[in-house]
């Protein structure tokens, strides 16, 4: 029986599901209050965040109850209290979950000066902001130049900025988008496939720093997928959604729609399943499923004859989507195993 199976829109859901996940970011906040040892707020000091582990830093002023808020992506920050750029106090290591929020409050009596090693670390953390800041310029420039198809471009700028700091996980995996969209452009065979290497290889250098990292497992896997290594492909995206749970509904509907391309009607169903399971309003996860349904069909007295669940799928998406992208094709599916199309699913039948 013959797979309706259009591949090139397939791709591009593959494509535009991945998106959405690279740009989330997850925040909290950090807040506390700055007083001195007699219990008057330290007005106007200067509250500095730094996370060792990706580089971030943030900075805020005490208020006149001596209070300060701020909200940071997820990480453990370094809290430090300064007055006149001279170190106070200083908080270690202090958790920030997403959505969550951190206190942080100082006690200290200000001190006459900041000690040699005090003085030495502001100066470090100084120039460490610097070369943060310049990463920084760097990847709003690869991304304006993504924006207008400057692939190329980008590449050589977020190349430029390994060689400056090769430990920034965030700055491989931009490397490995640039080189994706760059691979994808290409017109020359060569140059395509040597992109789509070049993209696997720095998103394995951003998971060398980060491991289990679900954006970048995902990402990962797309590259292979474009690049023809579709067993890997399945895995990574497996591999995701094992370390990122709350995507895992995307990457198990990406992990599906790879091995549809693959003809791996069975497995690519299961992974419609997981999707549909963690996410019941996953439209396309059902039609998905019915398509690979469709595909294990039989013929009896020249009627078509398709396994349990398949017209459930498609009724299921039209319920979810009746003016969809795939409604036409879901209506035209059903019709060919002689179903109805169902206006409301799960509560009656009637027909149109």
């Amino acid at each position: 029986m013959k797979k309706y199976i259009y591949g090139v829109a397939l791709l591009l859901v593959i494509g535009m599901c991945a998106a959405p996940l690279w740009a989330q970011q997850l925040e909290g906040t950090i807040r506390g209050v700055a007083k001195d040892s007699a219990g008057k707020p330290i007005v106007g000091a200067t509250i500095r965040l730094y996370d060792p582990e990706t580089g971030r830093k943030y900075e805020a002023k005490t208020n006149a109850k001596g209070e300060y808020q701020v909200i940071v992506y997820m990480g453990t920050y370094d809290v430090s209290l300064l007055q006149n750029n001279n170190l106070i106090d200083e908080h270690k290591n202090a958790p920030v979950n997403a959505g969550g929020e951190q206190v942080v409050d100082f006690n200290e009596q200000p001190t006459g000066g900041p000690t040699p090693e005090q003085l030495q670390k502001i100066a470090e953390e100084q120039k460490q902001n610097e070369k943060i800041k310049g990463l920084n310029a760097s990847l709003a420039q690869a991304k304006e130049l993504e924006g207008a198809g400057n692939y190329d471009q980008a590449v050589t700028i977020l190349q430029q900025a390994t060689q400056t700091d090769p430990s920034q996980d965030l700055i491989w995996a931009y490397l490995g988008d640039a080189q994706r969209g760059a691979a994808a452009k290409a017109t020359d065979p060569q140059a395509r496939t040597k992109g789509y290497q070049d993209a696997i290889e720095s998103y394995q250098k951003a998971l060398a720093i980060k491991p289990n990292n679900g954006p970048y497992l995902a990402q990962l896997a797309d590259a292979y997928a474009k690049s023809g290594q579709t067993e890997k492909a399945v895995q990574e995206y497996a591999a995701a959604a094992q370390a990122d749970p709350p995507n895992a509904a995307a990457y198990y509907y990406n992990e599906g729609a790879v091995l549809t391309n693959i003809n791996k009607t069975d497995e690519a169903i299961a992974a419609f399943d997981k999707s549909i399971e963690l996410d019941p309003k996953r439209a396309a996860a059902y039609y998905w499923k019915g398509i690979n349904l469709i595909g294990k069909a039989t013929t009896k007295d020249n009627k078509i004859v398709a396994p349990p669940g398949t017209a459930e799928a498609f009724n299921k998406y039209l319920e979810l989507e009746p003016n969809g992208k795939y409604a036409e094709g879901a209506k035209q599916m059903l019709a060919s195993i002689g179903a109805t199309v169902e206006t409301s699913y799960g509560k009656g039948k009637s027909k149109k």
